[in-house]
């Protein structure tokens, strides 16, 4: 590693960093915040600064080194295939502007799990509730835990911190800039992490270049006349995982689901003033998002043009190309960027999963929703009710910052990447559901029966549904090769997982309410 990248200087900026957010987290909640500015800023967050703030929420730590060392590493999302699953996503957030936020601003929703209970009813509406709190908890404590993983490796292994101590002191930094303006805060620091990112990305590009004695025009010949630059791929059938229609359509789904139908991303969505408001947002956000995987994209490449000019040794992992160079190989300034980038990556995804989990679950399942929304109608006891509410939504967000420190510290205990990653990808499957459910409620006029009566027994067939849906997509996915003459899903496993769900909705809207089984 550079010399002038000691454990204590990279432990200086992470510092620096975090305290930067704090100033941001104080200035932006120096007045006693209510519910309804935790959970929605008020409805008076202004589109830009969203828009620009949302990049950085969905690019994770995993995509800030992944996506450019996917570049060069062969298989799936080789060379600039990637981009066929970002046109994936334009599409994606087209429909999320012009269906999904109308309806969610229409029922002015504080949570969009509340309009499966408008539509399909409890059940469909807890299922839905806990599969995005399931979902985000390991999702985010995944993330957490690799950068954890990285900043164990570099800066506390060397100065003899434990683990435990550099997890925790993560989640109570996270914990102490978000728990008092929640989203209001979120989006000023959402955009200055993106900041972050992109000018990691953009000083790496820059410094490749001057190692490399060119120019900006120098730099794109380069990558024009590697084996990185295709985009489009065709030739292979639906059994290529880089298929140009596999990969727009898994994009287009990708995005409805994991951006739509995630309380995360659509409550920064529905904390401004109106839906075309929103609508503008997220068509910038998606302008913006697009030609930032191109910067990333082109980072990939140069690094690995960069490392076969300077004759490097191939890494373990394609993972560690980005880290190893910008660490080890180039000026002070672009290892210091890269530090500043992994950690906004990491945790512009984790700060806005932690509120958005106390939102969801505040409003889901303590039925905070009047008094967020609606404080000057007297619901709640008045001021004494107010308070309770605060100091429930503070308990709640407390916990969630711990369970989040326990699920990162069973991921250590564990310590086998293989099952770990298994962990991350099964939670992936929950939003199958989430899809199925979502889908059934707006394509059709069906009112699902909850339950029905099995051996005189009356049984949760909506829970059944939606637990048997990704259990089967998981077997189906596992197995695709042999059953399907050598097609593999990839991405596309969301869409069979979401019409399991689908139809056996379908099946339960037509069953009798006294039928035994």
């Amino acid at each position: 590693m550079n010399a002038s990248l000691s454990p204590y200087a990279i432990l200086g900026i992470v510092a620096v960093y975090f305290a930067v957010l704090v100033l941001v987290a104080y200035l932006t909640s120096r007045r006693e915040s209510e519910n309804v500015d935790f959970f929605l800023a008020g409805r008076k967050s202004p589109w830009p600064l969203v828009a620009v703030g949302m990049v950085g929420s969905t690019l994770s730590g995993v995509t800030f080194i992944s996506v450019p060392g996917a570049v060069g590493a062969g298989g799936v999302n080789q060379a600039f295939s990637y981009m066929q699953v970002v046109m994936g996503n334009m599409l994606g957030y087209l429909v999320i502007a012009l269906v999904l936020l109308p309806l969610y601003y229409r029922m002015q929703l504080t949570s969009i799990y509340e309009y499966l209970h408008e539509r399909i009813g409890w059940y469909g509406y807890k299922i839905g509730a806990f599969y995005f709190l399931l979902s985000r908890t390991i999702g985010s404590a995944f993330r957490l835990f690799l950068v954890a993983i990285v900043l164990q490796h570099f800066v506390a292994d060397p100065i003899g911190i434990p683990f435990s101590i550099t997890v925790a002191t993560t989640i109570v930094l996270i914990w102490v800039y978000t728990f008092k303006g929640g989203i209001k805060t979120i989006i000023v620091t959402d955009t200055l992490q993106t900041v972050c990112m992109l000018l990691a990305a953009g000083f790496t590009v820059y410094y490749i270049g001057q190692a490399l004695n060119t120019d900006l025009g120098g730099m794109t010949r380069l990558i024009r006349q590697s084996d990185y630059s295709q985009w489009f791929y065709f030739d292979g059938g639906w059994s290529d995982p880089n298929n140009f229609f596999k990969q727009f359509l898994a994009g287009a789904l990708i995005t409805i689901v994991m951006t739509g139908l995630d309380q995360d991303l659509m409550q920064k969505n529905l904390s401004m003033p109106s839906y075309r408001d929103a609508q503008k947002n997220m068509l910038a956000f998606s302008v913006v998002l697009f030609f930032a995987n191109i910067l990333f994209l082109s980072l990939g490449a140069l690094l690995y043009i960069y490392s076969a000019t300077v004759g490097l040794p191939a890494t373990a992992s394609s993972d560690l190309l980005y880290p190893t160079i910008a660490l080890t190989h180039l000026p002070p300034v672009a290892g210091i960027l890269f530090v500043l980038g992994i950690v906004a990556a990491a945790y512009s995804s984790a700060d806005s999963a932690l509120t958005a989990l106390t939102t969801s679950f505040c409003v889901d399942f303590l039925g905070m929703q009047d008094k967020a929304t609606k404080p000057e109608s007297g619901e709640g006891g008045g001021d004494a009710g107010a308070m309770s509410d605060k100091r429930q939504r503070l308990l709640v967000h407390s916990g969630f910052s711990m369970l989040l420190f326990a699920v990162i510290m069973a991921f250590r205990v564990i310590n086998d990447q293989a099952v770990i990653n298994g962990l991350f990808t099964a939670a992936g499957y929950t939003y199958g559901p989430l899809l199925g459910l979502f889908a059934f409620g707006l394509l059709t006029n069906f009112r699902v029966r909850e339950t029905i009566i099995i051996g005189g027994t009356r049984v949760p067939a909506l829970l059944l549904v939606c637990i048997l849906a990704p259990i089967v997509s998981i077997l189906v996915d596992r197995n695709s090769a042999v059953l399907l003459g050598g097609f593999q899903f990839g991405f596309l496993i969301l869409a069979f997982n979401g019409l399991l769900t689908f139809l056996g909705l379908i099946a339960l809207s037509v069953a009798r309410s006294e039928e035994v089984l």
